[in-house]
């Protein structure tokens, strides 16, 4: 499936929404829940409009992964850039039913490739040991596993330790 990535904008407020209210039980499964009062329409939009601030002011960047039909699949995020380090932190979510077609792949691909700042060398990422995806997904393109916490923690009724991800420009 051919997929683009497009960075946020308020106009796609309420498909992101939708988006979120779509997969948010199999988001649950693998991230800590948002809160129900994310959902409401105007929290959402207020949250929605401290993101595009944060985008405006160069702090993090927050793209939608659309299909060619222009339907969010899923989001990818570089946020907390620290311009003396050189670095940023990655997230991403694929909606449920696109799971397992290389989505997430391809656009984290894309990112790095034409969407990343030029002055980033480091990105930060971090997954946890039960989500055997998302660490396929880093190791892909280009990611090392530096740690493993040592001190597992309960996770929807099971154990987990975060491992922790990184990707440099020199190593690509």
């Amino acid at each position: 499936m051919s997929i683009f990535i497009e960075e946020l904008k308020k106009s796609d407020a309420v498909d992101l929404l939708e988006f979120e209210l779509r997969n948010r039980v199999f988001f649950e499964e693998t991230v800590p829940a948002r809160g129900d009062e994310y959902y409401i329409p105007e929290i959402f939009n207020k949250r929605l409009d401290a993101l595009l601030e944060e985008q405006l002011q160069g702090i993090s960047r927050f793209y939608l992964i659309k299909d060619k039909e222009h339907s969010i699949v899923g989001r990818i995020n570089v946020v907390d850039y620290e311009e003396n380090l050189k670095s940023c932190h990655l997230g991403y979510r694929i909606g449920e039913k696109h799971t397992g077609k290389g989505m997430a792949s391809k656009a984290l691909a894309l990112l790095v490739e034409s969407h990343l700042d030029p002055n980033i060398e480091i990105i930060q990422a971090k997954t946890t040991t039960n989500n055997i995806a998302s660490q396929k997904v880093l190791e892909k393109n280009g990611f090392e596993k530096v740690v493993t916490t040592g001190e597992p923690f309960a996770f929807n009724g099971q154990k987990a330790n975060f491992i922790y991800y990184t990707w440099t420009k020199e190593q690509q």
